[in-house]
């Protein structure tokens, strides 16, 4: 597979070829789920090309927007399908193949490492391997531990063998931030539950966290570390703040919305907005209605959803960190000062200006996008806004079609496949998906004379 992947991209430069082939694998990916979800013992009734392609692009994405309700209108090997696509679009399919090749102990060269430091968004080359290996037993460990609860929690409601299925298929699809669910009305159901409540919102913060986190606190509490790092610091305060900050938004916005949460006890409401906070910003699952919340707080939820997880982990958008960075950025600016600083920790320019970068082009992306989408679909301009920011940050969450599918139903096939190209950028990020649009920028030794201009 490697061979076949160099021998399309050979010619381009290193870097950008290694996002091309990062980009390919998922295309790759979506292809063959399509196909395998066409097959007719893999759905029940109709599938059209469009929307066995969407679906397929949102289970490799981890997405959660569906336009064919799951259980119903795909049998047992659809579902089996739409998990492995989750679980491997998760992982990402590159890091997937050369784990297999490590296991099959076939020696990788030097481009190998190159693809999979791309793919798992790995700082550097020394002692990449060894992390992939523990990526994965870390990955068995948890996604085992949050089916056997949910089994048994489900056992309650279903037969064993039922519950057992139930239960692995929801803590895949919540710990790589899918939003997936075998129920018609995802977690709607659950919405008093507290062990559901627990459960699905801490497998989603934990994939969402990125794999280089959770080994450096794995590290640190084992004490073979002796300080966490500063990106690790920026991820748990920034995750930290977005979740309390998702659920004030909510619970202020919606207290006394009788649609919303207006008719829920205090500690019904408190569950469902700690579960929808969660969620806004990276998975699709939800136990309350959001075509029920009123336009300010659906508008505040774009703002979660573009940002999404962190890097290095199964969750899409802009990543916590990048968002983190701006706002200290802002911060110093206004402040007249020019040496940023975090954890005691002075901050590279660089990555602050590239941070900014990435902001101006995902809100470019999202801004055409939702135009585009508004003028040919003609539907309510908040909630196409709020299904664009949901497809890029690759999260789920959806207004919904006045049923159990998401709002992208209501678009045609054109509309759909604006939002199946934003889960694909969502998912590879916003400098790897442009590199494979226009390509790398040449890199040039001129240095001109400085301009003045007043600001």
């Amino acid at each position: 597979m490697h061979i076949v992947f160099l021998s399309i991209f050979q010619g381009f430069p290193t870097q950008t070829q290694d996002v091309k082939i990062v980009f390919m694998s998922f295309v790759i990916l979506i292809g063959v789920g399509a196909f395998l979800l066409m097959l007719p013992f893999a759905h029940n009734g109709e599938l059209t090309i469009i929307d066995a392609l969407f679906t397929a692009t949102s289970a490799a994405c981890v997405t959660g927007l569906i336009v064919k309700d799951t259980p119903v209108d795909f049998t047992s090997f659809g579902h089996i399908i739409i998990l492995s696509l989750i679980q491997i679009g998760g992982l990402g399919y590159m890091t997937a193949v050369t784990f297999l090749a490590i296991m099959r102990r076939k020696k990788l060269g030097y481009r190998d490492r190159l693809i999979l430091k791309e793919s798992l968004n790995y700082p550097g080359m020394s002692g990449i391997f060894r992390f992939l290996k523990i990526v994965f037993a870390s990955i068995i460990i948890v996604e085992l531990s949050g089916a056997l609860i949910l089994s048994l929690r489900f056992w309650v409601d279903m037969p064993l063998g039922d519950a057992v299925w139930f239960g692995l298929f929801h803590s895949i699809s919540a710990f790589n931030n899918a939003g997936f669910s075998l129920f018609s009305d995802n977690m709607m159901g659950f919405r008093n539950d507290l062990v559901i409540n627990i459960t699905i919102p801490l497998l989603v913060i934990i994939g969402g966290l990125g794999y280089l986190v959770l080994l450096e606190l794995y590290n640190y509490r084992k004490k073979s570390l002796t300080r966490i790092s500063t990106h690790t610091k920026l991820v748990l305060w920034s995750s930290g703040i977005l979740v309390v900050a998702g659920m004030a938004i909510i619970l202020s916005l919606e207290w006394n919305n009788p649609e919303s949460l207006g008719n829920m006890s205090n500690w019904e409401k408190i569950m469902a907005a700690w579960f929808a906070s969660v969620n806004y910003r990276t998975a699709g699952f939800n136990t309350i209605d959001f075509s029920t919340f009123n336009d300010s707080d659906l508008f505040f939820g774009t703002v979660f959803m573009i940002t999404g997880g962190s890097p290095g982990g199964t969750a899409g958008g802009i990543k916590t960190t990048v968002l983190a960075l701006a706002v200290i950025g802002v911060w110093f600016t206004l402040r007249g000062q020019n040496n940023p600083h975090i954890f005691n920790r002075s901050l590279v320019p660089y990555q602050i200006n590239k941070a900014y970068a990435i902001i101006f082009v995902a809100s470019f992306y999202i801004m055409i996008s939702t135009i585009i989408l508004n003028e040919s679909e003609n539907l309510h301009f908040v909630r196409t806004l709020f299904e664009t920011c949901s497809a890029f940050g690759t999260v789920g969450v959806s207004t919904g079609n006045g049923g159990v599918l998401s709002y992208s139903a209501l678009f045609s096939d054109l509309g759909k496949f604006n939002i199946i190209l934003l889960m694909l950028m969502g998912r590879i990020g916003v400098f790897a998906f442009t590199i494979v649009i226009v390509g790398k920028a040449v890199q040039t030794r001129i240095k001109y004379a400085e301009g003045k201009v007043i600001i």
